[in-house]
């Protein structure tokens, strides 16, 4: 059974990221119904790092919330790392990507993907 909550308990998401996956979606054809999943692994530099992709399956412990018909899973292992975390995306200089401002991160790597607690 999977869990709604209040966005501020889970991950926030800007408008400029939030338009920058749905352009991914619309450009691979990904159907609307999909979320966008939001996890952390283990490894990279600092320790952790985070992942994205689409989801079609809701999984057992998945938490989900929605921001403007986008639906945004977190899987219970990764909630408790991405607590407070905002999902951004910057087009500027210093390259084009997605950047997850994390209040949880003791540390990150200069590259910004991965991060320690």
């Amino acid at each position: 059974m999977s869990n709604s909550v209040n966005t501020s308990q889970t991950i926030t998401i800007t408008e400029k990221a939030l338009k920058q996956v749905q352009q991914i979606m619309k450009e691979n054809n990904i159907p609307e119904n999909y979320a966008l999943r939001v996890s952390v692994k283990g490894g990279g530099c600092s320790g952790f790092t985070y992942n994205m992709g689409f989801d079609g399956n809701e999984k057992d412990g998945d938490t989900f919330f929605e921001h403007d018909k986008l639906k945004i899973v977190v899987d219970g292992k990764s909630l408790f790392y991405l607590m407070g975390t905002q999902l951004d995306y910057s087009d500027g200089l210093n390259g084009k990507g997605f950047i997850f401002n994390n209040p949880n991160a003791s540390s990150t790597c200069g590259c910004g993907e991965s991060f320690g607690v």
